[in-house]
């Protein structure tokens, strides 16, 4: 994934494996974690399906031993979660569905404040470049449907509304925009 500085880069959590159960353990997520950089202010997306899989930040304790004693925040359980870390540290997060964790569908990840930095041990993050959630609950920061849809069509002819914006289209557009500038620096070289 291209990153430029300033910019919070999205995560898939399990590339095409997605927030499941892993093929060959935790090593899977620990593989997957492992070649990247977790930066306060990027988005962690874990896609699952509702009502198989869900979602919960624990302290490493509960990560160790697969529980939800002292959760941070309520388990996410409307797939998929996007989640944009706010704090430098170590975050880990479970799924709590049957022995899900047991069997490896749990990630522990290092978040750092600044590009190439550790987390500090004793002085706060830096804030974030991109703002995050005023909430600590992940729940809180759960998308919410606005209303129901009408269930009478409008009347023929009238047109109907655009879709709403997305996440997904700025990502892409962004991506797209950073790949687009790449090419034309490569070509005036």
């Amino acid at each position: 994934m291209l990153q430029y500085i300033g910019a919070q880069t999205v995560h898939i959590v399990g590339d095409g494996v997605g927030w499941d159960i892993p093929p060959n353990s935790s090593v899977s997520y620990t593989n997957w974690a492992s070649g990247k950089t977790f930066m306060v202010g990027d988005v962690l997306v874990f896609n699952f399906m509702t009502n198989q899989h869900d979602l919960l930040r624990v302290p490493k304790s509960s990560y160790d031993a697969c529980s939800k004693d002292n959760a941070i925040g309520s388990a996410i359980t409307t797939g998929p979660a996007n989640i944009t870390l706010d704090s430098a540290g170590e975050h880990y997060y479970i799924c709590t569905f049957g022995s899900h964790c047991q069997v490896g569908q749990k990630l522990s990840i290092t978040v750092s404040g600044t590009p190439g930095v550790n987390p500090p041990t004793s002085s706060p993050p830096n804030t974030p470049a991109t703002p995050s959630p005023t909430s600590t609950q992940p729940d809180a920061c759960a998308p919410t449907p606005s209303s129901a849809p009408s269930a009478t069509p409008p009347p023929a002819g009238t047109p109907y509304p655009p879709p709403p914006d997305s996440s997904s289209t700025s990502v892409f557009a962004s991506f797209l925009l950073v790949l687009l500038l790449s090419i034309g620096a490569a070509i005036v070289i």
